[in-house]
């Protein structure tokens, strides 16, 4: 119910802000954005120094990064939105970047990790509810912006969070407190990523480093089973 919850509320929020996308001056758009990119930093950098293994946060990264450039999970994320574009888009440019940003700011985040978790773990839905009140009110600021591909971005969104739950749920013996966390800290690592792209400083393959979430689980999983 949380995952679907958060679903539409990034529906409807998008389809609000691409509705008065028109009403909002150019200046005022930029300003927001703005603020969304140093708030997004802020958000990461908090989830990203509660780990206590910052090594293995690192490697994780790093890993992750070859993983995706292996995988090619930006291009094919990029080529998704294209294609909806052209479908859906109405010559808009910005329908493309629209989707894969929304996508990856609503999927890599801390409480998209622990909320699903949590939900296929212990059937508790309150973070997700929780991340569904932000989804939905940033998606309004995203739309506004970025336009209608936007509101695609729950498809990913629904897709990545359920799969989670799912694993979560039949994988609970293994899943502990601190996999949790450091699988949190890489995702904020990249949720910092996300704002230097909205900001405009850099370009960052964020999509591409998205592997590296899972490389905690893969640690402590082979600790586990070889009694490190």
């Amino acid at each position: 119910m949380g995952i679907i919850v958060n679903a539409i509320a990034i529906i409807i929020g998008g389809l609000i802000g691409t509705f008065i996308r028109g009403g909002l001056k150019e200046k005022y758009k930029e300003t927001v954005m703005n603020g969304i990119g140093l708030t997004v930093i802020i958000i990461g950098i908090t989830g990203a120094i509660k780990s206590e293994n910052m090594i293995l946060v690192i490697i994780s990264v790093v890993l992750g990064s070859i993983i995706g450039e292996a995988i090619g999970i930006e291009a094919r994320l990029d080529r998704v939105g294209n294609s909806l574009e052209k479908r859906f888009g109405q010559g808009n440019s910005n329908f493309s970047k629209g989707f894969v940003t929304a996508s990856l700011v609503y999927c890599v985040g801390a409480m998209a990790i622990v909320g699903s978790l949590e939900s296929g773990l212990l059937g508790n839905n309150d973070t997700l509810f929780a991340k569904s009140v932000l989804d939905g009110i940033s998606s309004i600021v995203f739309a506004s912006t970025l336009g209608a591909g936007v509101i695609f971005s729950a498809i990913p969104v629904f897709v990545y969070q359920g799969a989670i739950m799912l694993s979560a749920s039949m994988l609970k013996d293994l899943l502990i407190s601190e996999i949790i966390l450091e699988m949190s800290a890489v995702g904020g690592i990249l949720i910092m990523g996300i704002g230097v792209n909205i900001l405009g400083i850099n370009e960052i393959k964020v999509g591409n480093m998205t592997p590296g979430i899972f490389i905690p689980l893969m640690y402590f999983f082979l600790i586990s089973f070889f009694g490190m």
